[in-house]
């Protein structure tokens, strides 16, 4: 079959660890300002001035692809993929290697410790937000969780492009 059955890509919308994550760029701009543009000396033994300049670019540009990754899920060609867009590889199952596959509810951090790829005792999970997902027993071994908002969906074309 060409082009998606099934196609989803949800943003980590977790503002609390945004604000984490802007700390260190924002403490470097601080230094930034302290060091380069005001010209006071920070320490006894000082950073040069380009070397604080590269290290605020160089968090900024950090921080600014943490916060555009995306978790995107496709279900097409016979296969499921799954990745994080702008940061990990997808991980691609053929749809004949997944023995079930059930729609569930669970705590992302109760039981997987939060979000993002996951690994815990009863198998891997790659998580963006929300309590909703697709579980599958995969046939050699392992299960997979992948959070969706729209797991129905993602179930019926799991199940729908396996059989066919």
């Amino acid at each position: 079959m060409s082009g998606a059955v099934f196609q989803e890509v949800q943003s980590f919308r977790l503002k609390r660890q945004f604000v984490l994550l802007a700390i260190p760029p924002a403490g470097m701009t601080f230094l930034f300002v302290w060091q380069v543009v005001l010209g006071h000396a920070w320490g006894k033994q000082p950073l040069s001035n380009p070397s604080v300049m590269g290290g605020t670019i160089f968090l900024w540009l950090v921080y600014a692809r943490l916060v555009t990754v995306r978790l995107v899920t496709r279900v097409h060609d016979g296969e499921l993929a799954v990745g994080l867009r702008g940061l990990w590889r997808a991980r691609r199952i053929p749809l004949s290697q997944i023995q079930s596959a059930e729609a569930i509810t669970y705590d992302p951090l109760r039981d997987y410790g939060g979000y993002g790829i996951r690994t815990a005792r009863h198998g891997a999970a790659y998580i963006a937000g929300g309590n909703r997902g697709v579980q599958l027993e995969l046939v050699r071994g392992g299960s997979l969780l992948i959070g969706s908002a729209r797991p129905d969906d993602l179930l019926s074309a799991v199940k729908g492009e396996s059989r066919g």
